[in-house]
Formats: structure tokens, C-alpha cells, sequence
């Protein structure tokens, strides 16, 4: 059986080694676009603010091994252009001689990721603006930061809030530019708040509700413009969202999802046979929404790729879904969410009903304890558990996933009370915060 697959990082190679060890005489071939595969991309940010030393240190497998170890072909520089789905091959070019290839499969896994979402605003092409989606992007901004000080970051999510924290460790000047009215929208207002002042708290300057208009310069970028204002900027960092890389099967009949993405079934497979598809050129489907998503994460590209690799290999298994859960570190605080907001509560027309505490995120009488913030939704009707947010400097990610796997297995907001979660005064008071809270929620 000859399987190809587009994209040598998170989910196509965990379909590839799904398919060495459980898959006899498999014949793999892996295109990658770059040269390097198998890394971890939520790494990047933490090489600008030297918490991570160096790049290599993020690559998991080197290219190398996946041929001489597990016998793959795996390819760099192969650039993906066509995929005839009649014929079954895949075609392109090998960017390192320029040459046409052509590569027939039996079965195609498409694992070719996203790329970066930029804006056409004028300048974008001028040296000291960056993206940060690959090792080869941030080893760039790297080598600039000794001559940079004044950094701009246009968007406020994961990556600009993660790039913001380590330029402001690494002594830049940063200025955050973002069009809606707060960071992190995947946050409700409440929650917010804490965000934008935790921003301030640590320097960065914060410019919302302003759109960009233009980056200038003569060849390296100088300043940038919005509707309020010009900035100075010696280097710009454009964090506004990721686009799947779907283009080259626009001919081939697959289904693809409102921004591109692949749609895919519960075994990762598109509609078109022998054509799978995982990873963040595909979409996900949400357990909340009860549709398909698109949240681009490492651990969802991790588990379809998994998954993918063993259904094409003929050994099914199902993907069950996400909350979209996420976990991200910024400054001195720890922001943590599962789940709807009240906001996507809303555009799905689900009923709900919110209830916010802060306390103590162990005993508040032992040393070192801080303060946690936990945002509980349900739905009014059954009390489902539908939503959640946790904020504070410390505790955060251990009730997040205590409230992530609740909502997997479809508790309601009094059952939390009943949960069985372990107490000693260093860990925990003897009710947890999530039990605290959930106690005041009303119907």
C-alpha cells in the first residue's frame, strides 16, 4: 500500500509513525514544504525570550531519522501545487532544483497546516516584518532583536500575547496593536479586563480598537500607521490569525469548510475516497457546538494525525471531538479556557447562565496562596457545564482540565460539587474553587 502525505510536522507525522508501527509493508512518502519536520511550533515564542535556548531544541525527530529508523521518504522542499484525485497523485515542485514531481498514492493524507493570515495593507513586504508560524521565522526575528528597540505586534491572541511577554523579557519596547476593544477575545469581557491590565502592568503599550492602515519605510520598515496614529517601529510581528493550506485541492472535488478548511468525518476522512485529511489545514468538531470548528491547536493536529494514520492502516478509531480547550502564560498570570464563552453561548442560540468567584487557589491561610478567578456557564435548561474560564497567578491549568473533563463527560454545574478532588493546605482548600463557585451559581 503506497500512502503519501502533504506536510511533515505535528499530525502528518503522527499519521506516518501510526502507519511503521502498526501498518505491514507500508510505503510512505512525506512531502514537506520546508526543511524541517517534526517540531514544535507553540515552542517559537520562548526562543525570542531566550526561555528556550535554542531552536534545535524544539525539533522532536530530525528528517534524517524518520528515513534511515523507520525507512520513510521523507522530502523536503517539496512544494505541493495539484492533487489529482481520478489519477490518485500528487504533484508540485522541489523547490531545491526547481523540477516538477509527480508521487502516486493509494491512500493521501493531507496534513499540510496553516500559514500565517496576512493583511494587505501596504508594506507588508519590507524588511523587519515577520510572522511567526516556523524555526526559520523566528531565528530571523532573533538575529534582528540586537538592533531592534522598538517592536509593534499586530493582533492580540495567543502568538501576540506570547510574542508580547518574551520581546518585553527580552528588553524590546512593545506596542500592541489590535482592532477589537480587548486581548484575547476568546475571553469574555469580564475575564478580560485582568488581560489588558496584566498588559500595562508589565509595559506593554496597548493601542485597541485601532485598525491598521499602512507599515512604512524605504526598505525596512520605520514606522507604522492606523486610523488614530503613526508608531515607530524597527520591527513589526503580524499575529492576526492562520489560514489553511488548501488551495492546491480547490480541483479535486474535497469538501472544504467556510475558510478552507478540510472537512473531514469522525475517522478523519474527507468526502472523496481514500483522501483523509488532520491537523490545521482541517476542521474539528466541537462537542459544545455539536458542529464543525476551526481552532487550529497542537494537541487536535496531534490527535487526528494519530487517528488518520491508524484508520488509513485500516485499524478505525474515532475522533470524539474538542472543547477547545487552551492553556497560555502571560506575564505573571496563567489564562486558561474550555468550552463556549458567553459570546459563542449566544451565536449558537444556547441558553446560559454565567457565575464568576474569585478565591484562594490553595488554603488561604498558607503562605504563597493567590488569588484565582473562575467563570463557570451552564445551560439553563439541563445545567449542563458548557463553559469555562480561570485566570490567576497560580492553579489555573490544574482546574481547567478538572473542568475540561467534566464537560466531556456531560456533568452538570451541581455535579462539580460532588467530585471527589484531592485537599491538603499546600494544594488545595478543602473545598476547591471550582466546587466554590459552582455552589453560587443560580438557574
Amino acid at each position: 500500500m503506497k500512502y503519501v502525505i502533504i506536510g511533515g510536522d505535528a499530525a502528518g507525522m503522527s499519521a506516518a509513525m501510526q502507519l511503521v508501527r502498526n501498518t505491514k509493508q507500508a510505503d510512505i512518502t512525506t512531502l514537506e514544504r520546508g526543511t524541517i519536520y517534526s517540531y514544535a511550533q507553540c515552542g517559537l515564542p520562548y526562543i525570542a525570550g531566550g526561555v528556550v535556548s535554542k531552536t534545535e531544541d524544539l525539533i522532536a525527530r530530525k528528517v534524517e531519522t524518520f528515513r534511515s529508523k523507520y525507512g520513510i521518504d521523507a522530502r523536503t522542499l517539496h512544494h505541493v501545487t495539484k492533487v489529482d484525485a481520478q489519477q490518485k497523485t500528487v504533484s508540485g515542485t522541489d523547490l531545491s532544483s526547481g523540477d516538477p514531481f509527480t508521487v502516486s498514492y493509494d491512500k493521501l493524507l493531507v496534513a499540510s497546516g496553516g500559514s500565517p493570515t496576512v493583511p494587505e495593507w501596504p508594506g507588508t513586504d519590507k524588511e523587519g516584518v515577520h510572522t511567526v508560524k516556523t524555526i526559520p521565522d523566528i531565528e530571523k526575528i532573533v538575529k534582528e532583536l540586537p538592533s531592534v528597540q522598538e517592536t509593534v505586534i499586530v493582533g492580540g491572541g495567543y502568538i501576540g500575547l506570547e510574542m508580547a511577554e518574551n520581546l518585553i523579557r527580552n528588553g524590546q519596547n512593545v506596542r500592541m496593536i489590535q482592532r477589537g476593544s480587548r486581548l484575547a477575545s476568546m475571553f469574555d469581557p469580564d475575564m478580560g479586563d485582568m488581560i489588558i491590565d496584566e498588559a500595562t502592568k508589565h509595559g506593554v503599550t496597548l493601542h485597541l480598537e485601532e485598525n491598521v492602515t499602512s507599515i512604512n519605510g524605504q526598505s525596512r520598515v520605520s514606522s507604522i500607521s492606523t486610523e488614530s496614529g503613526t508608531y515607530p517601529a524597527d520591527l513589526v510581528i503580524i499575529a492576526t490569525g492562520l489560514s489553511p493550506n488548501t488551495d492546491f485541492l480547490q480541483e479535486t472535488g474535497v469538501e472544504l469548510f467556510d475558510n478552507g478548511a478540510v472537512v473531514v468525518n469522525k475517522k478523519m476522512e474527507t468526502n472523496i475516497d481514500s483522501i483523509y485529511a488532520a491537523g490545521d489545514c482541517a476542521v474539528q468538531f466541537h462537542r459544545m457546538k455539536e458542529k464543525n470548528d476551526y481552532i487550529p491547536l497542537g494537541t487536535h493536529a496531534n490527535k487526528q494525525g494519530r487517528l488518520a494514520g491508524l484508520n488509513m492502516g485500516g485499524n478505525p478509531k474515532e475522533f470524539k471531538g474538542i472543547n477547545g480547550t487552551s492553556i497560555l502564560q502571560f506575564f505573571d498570570l496563567t489564562l486558561a479556557r474550555t468550552g463556549l464563552s458567553e459570546a459563542e453561548a449566544r451565536e449558537e442560540n444556547i441558553s446560559c447562565a454565567s457565575t464568576v468567584s474569585k478565591s484562594s487557589h490553595i488554603a488561604g491561610y498558607f503562605p504563597g496562596h493567590k488569588e484565582l478567578t473562575i467563570k463557570l456557564l451552564h445551560q439553563k435548561e439541563s445545567r449542563k457545564l458548557i463553559g469555562a474560564q480561570v485566570i490567576g497567578e497560580a492553579g489555573a491549568d490544574k482546574r481547567i482540565d478538572v473542568l475540561a473533563t467534566a464537560m466531556y463527560y456531560g456533568a452538570t454545574i451541581d455535579e462539580l460539587e460532588d467530585l471527589d478532588l484531592s485537599y491538603a493546605p499546600p494544594y488545595n482548600g478543602v473545598w476547591d474553587p471550582i466546587q466554590q463557585t459552582a455552589r453560587r451559581a443560580k438557574s
